[in-house]
């Protein structure tokens, strides 16, 4: 009998993929719209594993839940875990597994594109022009040759990005918790203090998971250390950047542009049409309204690559746990 798979927050998009890829699993998915939280749990009732995304919230009190109706595993379709009590899904004896690596090349390649539309302001363009105004003024960007950007975290993502950005004739600067000082050195990349790479780029970039080292890496404190007008973006996780700072930073203009694809209180809006109702979120709000702002819908990761590799890995991680295999991509818990 083909065991059963409660997907939650299934757009159209993962129903299309994950039945492709089915075909060759044969496993039953049964597809829910929801969020898996406290509240509508009772859903996975009756299944032998969830899969879920990013907005779920698996507390200990979902844990319990879970394991009383007889889930066995929770397989994340991505690449963070800290929505999830692996503490107490590992005293419930229940494995935990993630898509640690689905296209760093799509996640890498988003953040090019929102330094260079900022830089262009190609998102005001296209909205001028369809108005039938054809003006420059307030257009003039600079060029991305020559110019310092600093990569926070060289893991697979930050790498791909690296490799763009010298593509562009850019310099790097690096940091990281563990170097890579080998790669580094056949890259021609430079790792750096924080403080130093704060105090010299002109955009910074982050690519590091989001930890208790790294929750609000970039707040007050670190901004007023930075050059005048600098460009942030972020296509890591939401809580690496102190909103309320930024904001500051943005209207005091020490920060000139910032690019977001993610945002730290994501989960009330991203991946939803919102657009009848009324943003009660204001800081939100008031990152939209500057025009010097990109906010994008945790979309970097969106691509046809990426979602075929999400579907196949979230498929290979199940079928590894219910055949009794090593699960390579396990979340293991660390007292």
């Amino acid at each position: 009998m083909a065991q059963k798979i409660a997907v939650f927050d299934a757009k159209p998009y993962d129903i299309e993929t994950f039945n492709k890829v089915n075909k060759e699993y044969g496993f039953e998915l049964m597809y829910h719209k929801e969020h898996l939280d406290k509240n509508n749990v009772l859903l996975a009732c009756g299944a032998d594993a969830v899969c879920i995304f990013v907005n779920a919230k698996v507390d200990e009190e979902v844990v319990n839940k879970l394991h009383s109706y007889g889930v066995k595993l929770i397989a994340l379709r991505c690449a963070g875990f800290n929505n999830v009590d692996i503490a107490a899904a590992a005293k419930k004896g229940i494995k935990v597994v993630r898509v640690p690596d689905y296209s760093p090349h799509a996640i890498a390649e988003h953040t090019l594109a929102l330094m260079l539309c900022l830089n262009r302001k190609v998102h005001r363009a296209f909205l001028r022009t369809r108005d039938g105004n054809f003006s420059l003024i307030g257009f003039q960007g600079f060029d991305m040759y020559n110019k310092t950007v600093g990569v926070i975290g060289t893991g697979k993502i930050g790498k791909v990005a690296i490799g763009l950005f010298l593509g562009l004739g850019m310099k790097v600067l690096a940091y990281d918790l563990y170097p890579d000082t080998k790669w580094a050195e056949s890259a021609g990349v430079t790792y750096v203090t924080l403080d130093d790479l704060y105090a010299n780029s002109d955009i910074i970039t982050l690519h590091c998971p989001l930890t208790k080292e790294t929750e609000y890496i970039i707040s007050d404190q670190s901004i007023c250390k930075m050059k005048d007008g600098v460009m942030i973006i972020n296509t890591g996780r939401g809580k690496l950047i102190h909103t309320r700072h930024l904001i500051d930073g943005l209207l005091s203009k020490k920060v000139g542009y910032a690019g977001l694809d993610v945002y730290e209180e994501e989960g009330a809006y991203f991946y939803e049409d919102h657009s009848d109702s009324v943003m009660t979120d204001d800081v939100l709000a008031r990152l939209l309204s500057f025009n010097n702002v990109i906010v994008t819908s945790h979309q970097a990761f969106f691509t046809q690559e990426a979602m075929s590799n999400i579907a196949h890995t979230t498929m290979d991680n199940i079928t590894d746990f219910f055949n009794g295999n090593d699960l390579k991509n396990e979340v293991v818990y660390k007292a």
